[in-house]
């Protein structure tokens, strides 16, 4: 099997370096960062804390330069997937790709470059502590399940599943994976952009009732939204926001946000808080605090700009 991970930060390279532990699979890692690639190509990619992995993927800037894969994961910036699937859907045309990125309407994407795609969602954080090393913060599971628009039977997932599960990545092939992905973005809109605005950490912030109100009631609109379309979560977002919190699982880690606000990077609000308000229109269900959130943090992106 050859699978190609598209955008090899922090989560992508959870995947691309435990993925390449395995004899029976060989693995592609594309990613503009240079000097990322040039590591990994020197030193190989390593993880380090909750999990010490070394792995050797196969390296590249080049979209050229891959060959044809089975399957791949997407997991660049959702902002950025247009871009990184446009160079690389060659290398997928006979294959399927799997979005593991932040937020809603990713697949929409994907699917605008690529045939077969693969609706997924992952729980697993880290960060890229310099190039070709990686702190794994959190470990996690993964949902893969068929895009309905142009769905791909469970079985023709199962085989990418159970590499990830056999790599130290759990996963699963599910008939729906909406319940999945809306449990983590609704998670993610509750408590990542509560992180930027503050500078608190997932712990911190849960630990002040002022804010972890806040938390609840963007937990709620998420969760009207999603029920408005059918979806039942797979798990209560307010149980594992709680349970994320704890000093033994990701009280100290800073969210993906927080860490694009401090390094003045755009931020993935359009698809987190922005996508939930935008689905929230669509089916007439109010949002509120979605939408002052995602205008806060729009505010913030701005004021980088005078």
């Amino acid at each position: 099997m050859r699978i190609c991970v598209v955008g090899c930060g922090a989560v992508g390279s959870l995947f691309a370096a435990n993925l390449a532990t395995l004899a029976d699979v060989e693995v592609w890692a594309f990613d503009l960062n240079k000097a990322h690639i040039a590591a990994i190509k020197k030193r190989g990619l390593q993880l380090i804390g909750a999990g010490e992995v070394v792995g050797r993927p196969t390296a590249t800037s080049d979209p050229a330069a891959i060959p044809p894969c089975d399957f791949g994961i997407v997991a660049t910036k959702a902002m950025h997937a247009a871009a990184a699937i446009s160079a690389t859907a060659d290398v997928f045309s006979a294959g399927a790709v799997a979005s593991v990125m932040n937020g809603v309407g990713n697949e929409e994407t994907l699917s605008e470059h690529v045939e077969r795609v693969i609706r997924g969602t992952t729980f697993p954080a880290g960060k890229l502590l310099e190039p070709g090393v990686v702190q794994w913060d959190v470990k996690g599971d993964t949902t893969f399940g068929p895009f309905e628009p142009r769905p791909i039977a469970v079985d023709a997932i199962e085989p990418l599943a159970d590499a990830c599960t056999r790599a130290g990545m759990p996963a699963v092939a599910v008939e729906d994976a909406r319940p999945g992905q809306w449990r983590k973005v609704i998670f993610n809109a509750a408590t990542n952009p509560m992180g930027a605005l503050t500078g608190l950490t997932h712990g911190r912030v849960c630990e002040r009732p002022d804010l972890r109100a806040v938390v609840s009631g963007l937990v709620d609109e998420g969760k009207a939204v999603a029920a408005a379309q059918g979806i039942e979560l797979d798990a209560d977002p307010e149980e594992l926001i709680d349970h994320a919190a704890r000093p033994d699982v990701a009280y100290g880690h800073k969210a993906s946000m927080l860490q694009d606000v401090e390094a003045r990077r755009a931020t993935e609000i359009d698809f987190l808080n922005g996508g939930i308000a935008r689905f929230g229109r669509e089916l007439g269900v109010p949002t509120p605090l979605h939408d002052t959130i995602t205008a806060l943090i729009k505010g913030v992106e701005a004021s980088w700009q005078q």
